[in-house]
């Protein structure tokens, strides 16, 4: 059944990058964030929505004006575009989130370089329409949030036995001799952590595709 902009063709590259062709897991983009910021679990949520909505709106921007860009200055004009963005979610969590600024640092500028957000430009933004280019960057950031947020679940939960900074593993544990893994909270584990979550999105994608 067609249901207009909501249609199931219309909507695929939302969906898209979220579930068979997940940024990380499947295109292996954006790791090093996947590493630093998801020690716990706020950070790497505030991260996640910054990067979409970065994401989404670069889109945007840059199919509403990609008949008027120069091809030989395209990869600048998307950097600004970029740029300007970021700015501005930096400010926003400078004045509403200021803890959670600091924790993610210079990650938030790092923005601008991000891969995903490039590749995105490149790859659809410039060839297509505005709506599906912002479904599809809103698509894109969704799947590389819900990874880090998936990897700083496990990290917070199993090093620190909180999330978003609230005990979760009650004192009996303790009491009983259980004790968090330190191990968690060091980088080598969110890159072994990123490795079985891309094991198992390609192997789920090639029995899909069998």
């Amino acid at each position: 059944m067609n249901m207009g902009v909501f249609s199931s063709k219309k909507l695929k590259p939302l969906f898209e990058p979220i579930l068979t062709n997940n940024p990380v897991t499947i295109q292996v983009l954006g790791i090093c964030s996947a590493l630093a910021v998801t020690v716990k679990l706020e950070p790497a949520l505030v991260m996640a929505l910054s990067v979409t909505a970065v994401a989404g709106f670069a889109n945007l921007i840059i199919s509403i004006i990609r008949n008027f860009i120069p091809n030989s200055i395209r990869i600048i004009v998307q950097l600004v575009v970029i740029a300007t963005l970021v700015i501005i979610v930096d400010q926003i969590l400078k004045a509403y989130a200021y803890e959670v600024s600091k924790q993610l640092s210079v990650f938030v500028g790092l923005i601008i370089s991000n891969c995903i957000i490039m590749g995105r430009l490149e790859a659809f933004a410039m060839a297509n329409k505005p709506l599906p280019s912002f479904l599809d960057g809103i698509g894109s950031g969704a799947g590389y949030g819900l990874l880090l947020i998936l990897v700083a679940f496990i990290r917070e939960l199993l090093g620190s036995g909180t999330l978003m900074d609230y005990r979760v593993i009650p004192p009996s544990f303790y009491e009983f001799g259980y004790q968090n893994n330190n191990m968690m909270i060091l980088p080598p584990m969110a890159l072994i952590i990123v490795g079985v979550f891309i094991w198992v999105q390609r192997a789920y994608t090639g029995e899909v595709k069998k």
